[in-house]
């Protein structure tokens, strides 16, 4: 027996208690085995049940946090390009293990490969409120061969022996940079504001809007600009580097972070009436 003000949340905090092997966060909880998770801020009084209700419980398997996950797929990219920037030896022929490169944009791409991926792990531990406190064990495989293998692949081309620096010289790497710079400083604006509109503990969605900061007047025009920044972010690195496997990875990232940012306009346009309308979910007026 529980009370109707109950959460969904104290049902699986009592169904682990009897089944110590299912804690809250690996249950899954339905009205209906077709029907959608419930949330565990959900009240048992305003479901649409009686005074009786059966729940459908399925496992999501093991769990782990997300600010491990996010760590850990930012720590492995970074040191990967490390290592072959410092050509580490079995990486390249034998003549030029631990050399540098006589190309000034080598050491500029890998300090901002650097500088990105380092900016990611402290907005992890000091920026980032994550409402959803796991995620299954499995994705974070998924997560690390997808970021770790493509900052291989791109490191492994830009710090080569043989690597040619842009076409266009000077101006094409500097152009590159300062999208990257204005880009990254533009991402980390969003992150501050995306934190303040949320309480620490709480899952209350709140409609993020400008600040005076200029980097976050782009809030007028996007649902999601801290996607929009790392897209210019890698546009700004292809730039610089002329690389191909930069640009494909651009590409593919910029695919994901368009299904992610136009899950979240939909979200925010179905939860909220008041919903800016001109917004757009990632590109300004076009997507």
């Amino acid at each position: 027996m529980v009370e109707p003000t109950s959460t969904v949340l104290d049902i699986k905090a009592l169904f682990h208690k009897s089944n110590p092997k299912w804690y809250p966060a690996r249950q899954s909880l339905h009205l209906d085995p077709k029907s959608k998770s419930l949330r565990d801020e959900e009240i048992l009084q305003t479901l649409p049940v009686g005074t009786t209700a059966s729940f459908y419980f399925s496992d999501l398997g093991a769990q782990v946090a997300w600010g491990t996950v996010f760590l850990t797929e930012c720590v492995g990219p970074l040191l990967m390009y490390l290592m072959f920037y410092f050509r580490l030896p079995f990486i390249y022929n034998s003549k030029y293990d631990f050399t540098t490169s006589k190309h000034w944009v080598v050491h500029l791409a890998c300090m901002c490969h650097s500088f990105h991926y380092i900016k990611r792990i402290l907005e992890t531990l000091f920026v980032h409120r994550i409402s959803h406190g796991t995620m299954p064990l499995r994705n974070i495989f998924k997560n690390c061969g997808y970021y770790w293998c493509f900052a291989a692949w791109m490191a492994y081309y830009i710090n080569h022996p043989l690597y040619t620096p842009a076409f266009y010289g000077q101006q094409q790497v500097k152009s590159g940079l300062y999208t990257f710079l204005f880009c990254q400083l533009g991402n980390f604006s969003t992150h501050v504001v995306l934190r303040n509109v949320k309480t620490p503990g709480s899952k209350v969605k709140k409609i993020p809007y400008p600040t005076k900061n200029p980097f976050t007047w782009i809030f007028a025009l996007v649902s999601c600009p801290n996607y929009t920044y790392e897209l210019g972010t890698w546009l700004g690195f292809t730039v610089m580097t002329q690389c191909v496997p930069v640009a494909f990875f651009t590409i593919v990232g910029f695919v994901q972070m368009t299904i992610w940012a136009k899950g979240k306009h939909r979200g925010y346009v179905k939860e909220f009436r008041d919903y800016p309308t001109l917004r757009s979910s990632i590109i300004p007026f076009i997507l």
